[in-house]
């Protein structure tokens, strides 16, 4: 068997979500496992991800890996499974053959994502379903003074979905940048690992603070109840994007 490792881009406004469903929408792992299926006697190869996004939540930098019976050169299996895939809105941007102790998910030492608010009057018409629209002008900066209250090492309970099935709410978040983008605010969050809708919570709340609703100390207080409903709303999942996936050894094998 040969392991191969995937940098996928997609838009998730189609799909279920990452995970294969049993019946319904499509899936993101689905329909490329259906692709390799081609290139692979017919037998659809399991594709494990470094993180399952959500129905809606769109990817530039997502990563997974599988296995194949068949040893097919890194350009070669890119542009076969692209071919496959037309017409979906996904994109194979690299493929790998790595050493086969390689995970998608558990070699990984961080994720990245990035969240998108257009905070103007007028609806996105080229960005629908790609941002977060709201008619009102937040205040940037206290959103980034907010945010600086939950970098660190917390028990983030208050910031994470009610079936969340992480063992522990304790993660180390290692950044939350808010920065204005000409008529859009950019949130960016990275972590070793996130809980179950961790990032859209946050971004909820910070909404609450761009309105003036809330403040640096409502935010500390939320984090400390540790309690969901202590925190502010979950933000719709169009607007968030898993950027980059980080790897100490991205398991690349040595060239000829």
């Amino acid at each position: 068997m040969a392991r191969y490792r995937l940098t996928i881009e997609y838009d998730g406004g189609a799909f279920s979500g990452w995970q294969r469903q049993e019946e319904g929408r499509a899936s993101i792992q689905g329909a490329i496992e259906a692709a390799a299926a081609h290139l692979n006697d017919g037998a659809a190869p399991t594709l494990h991800a470094a993180g399952r996004t959500d129905a809606g939540v769109h990817a530039t930098g997502q990563v997974a890996h599988f296995d194949m019976a068949r040893d097919i050169d890194g350009v070669g299996l890119r542009n076969a499974l692209n071919f496959h895939l037309k017409p979906l809105p996904i994109s194979i941007l690299e493929a790998a053959r790595v050493r086969d102790d390689f995970h998608a998910r558990f070699s990984a030492i961080g994720r990245r994502y990035r969240y998108r608010i257009l905070d103007r009057r007028p609806p996105p018409a080229l960005d629908l379903g790609r941002v977060w629209h709201t008619c009102r002008r937040l205040d940037v900066e206290a959103m980034a003074a907010a945010a600086r209250v939950l970098v660190g090492h917390h028990d983030f309970e208050s910031f994470r979905a009610t079936g969340c099935q992480s063992k522990s709410p304790v993660k180390t978040l290692d950044a939350l940048d808010v920065l204005r983008v000409g008529e859009e605010i950019h949130v960016h969050a990275a972590a070793r690992s996130f809980l179950h809708n961790q990032v859209r919570i946050m971004v909820g709340t910070l909404r609450l603070v761009g309105e003036g609703k809330w403040g640096p100390a409502d935010v500390a207080a939320a984090l400390a109840a540790r309690r969901r409903d202590a925190a502010g709303p979950t933000a719709p999942p169009e607007g968030l994007v898993l950027t980059a996936v980080d790897y100490d050894d991205r398991g690349d094998l040595p060239g000829p």
